[in-house]
């Protein structure tokens, strides 16, 4: 799935004024109007519009922020009114928020610097670790702000000039007119490469770009219940921009080991375990294997191999929202390899008393689930 803040060519730091001047640019390039009714435009223009719905909510944006889609989906934390959006309402919220094809707004004062790239970590954990949370202590090298400069990017005694291409603004702007009105392109200034300012005297340390790679660790508090692929975003303590920009953002993305006792599922768990002949016919309290622990579980008597105990609560937190998943518990009868003189005399006595199991020993249900998960 695509990055929203990709989408919009905007940094995961951006104000709401460049998030909408993001989302009026990409907008206003793929509007279907613009693209002679193609689909892939019009696909594009409705990705970009549920892309700006989301960022320009609080709530939403916080959610996305943490969780990502998936998040947002899951309808916790404030993210709930989330849902793809059609054509028509596509065109309607651009309608609405800029009027078509109409003027646009000049900037106001000079450049804006340019923000940080973000940092993606990896995190390795263990189902245990993700059953209870953790606290992790990341190490990781980063750009930060040069100090000789104080991050302006020219040599100490010396300060940056106001480039004479744009003026300060660090873009320039082309007017044209078209079918369907006067718009105008913007493109970063070709000689400050957008900053605004030009340098004449690099500082030593840094080149002129008033950041130099450094080396920092920080501590990440990591909620139960993450599972492989999901991440969390850290605002403004990724890489520092050039010449005093903003940090970007750390994210970090989680790597849940498997646990060869479970098959994961979301928040629930399914495990098996073996239980003797004795056990299923006459009962008893066995032990199971749990993520935290081995907990018990009564085993009532004339139990089928095969049968699937539920013990709810027993699973995963639910990461984006209160609860707890569920524990299936399959017992299967459990065959030794060999056996004594002994217990071969003590079992052939019981196979004389031992009664014709039922033919049909197993209900219909039981097939139909085995070939469904065959086809799966």
């Amino acid at each position: 799935m695509a990055d929203f803040y990709e989408l919009l060519g905007v940094a995961r730091g951006a104000s709401d004024d460049e998030i909408k001047k993001g989302y009026r640019k990409m907008a206003m390039q793929y509007h279907p109007d613009r693209n002679n009714g193609s689909k892939e435009a019009e696909e594009r223009f409705k990705t970009i519009t549920e892309a700006y719905e989301v960022l320009r909510d609080q709530n939403k944006r916080a959610v996305y922020d943490r969780y990502g889609e998936a998040g947002l989906r899951g309808g916790g934390g404030g993210g709930g009114g989330y849902h793809h959006v059609d054509l028509s309402e596509a065109l309607s919220m651009f309608m609405r928020d800029f009027g078509g094809f109409g003027g646009f707004e000049q900037s106001q004062g000079g450049a804006a610097s340019r923000g940080g790239a973000d940092v993606k970590i990896p995190v390795n954990m263990t189902l245990l670790e993700s059953a209870t949370g953790v606290e992790r202590a990341i190490s990781m090298k980063l750009l930060d702000p040069c100090e000789r400069c104080a991050a302006s990017g020219a040599e100490p005694g010396t300060t940056p000039q106001r480039c004479a291409t744009c003026a300060g603004t660090g873009e320039v702007r082309r007017a044209q007119r078209s079918f369907f009105g006067q718009f105008v392109s913007v493109s970063p200034c070709p000689t400050c490469s957008g900053a605004g300012t030009t340098i004449a005297s690099p500082c030593k340390k840094c080149k002129g770009e008033g950041r130099i790679r450094g080396e920092k660790t920080i501590n990440v508090k990591i909620p139960a219940g993450v599972a492989t692929g999901q991440y969390m975003t850290l605002r403004g303590v990724g890489n520092a921009g050039p010449r005093g920009g903003e940090r970007g953002d750390v994210i970090v993305v989680f790597d849940v080991e498997e646990d060869p006792r479970f098959e994961r599922d979301g928040e629930d768990l399914y495990t098996e375990a073996l239980v003797s002949y004795p056990q299923l016919v006459l009962g008893a309290d066995i032990e199971v294997p749990n993520v935290t622990g081995p907990i018990s579980l009564r085993v009532p008597a004339g139990t089928q191999s095969g049968q699937v105990f539920h013990l709810r609560g027993r699973g995963l937190p639910r990461v984006n929202s209160g609860g707890v998943g569920d524990l299936h518990v399959r017992l299967q009868l459990w065959t030794p390899d060999s056996v004594s003189s002994e217990e071969e005399a003590l079992l052939r006595q019981l196979a004389a008393y031992e009664r014709i199991p039922p033919v049909e020993s197993r209900d219909k249900g039981f097939w139909a689930k085995m070939k469904e998960a065959l086809r799966a």
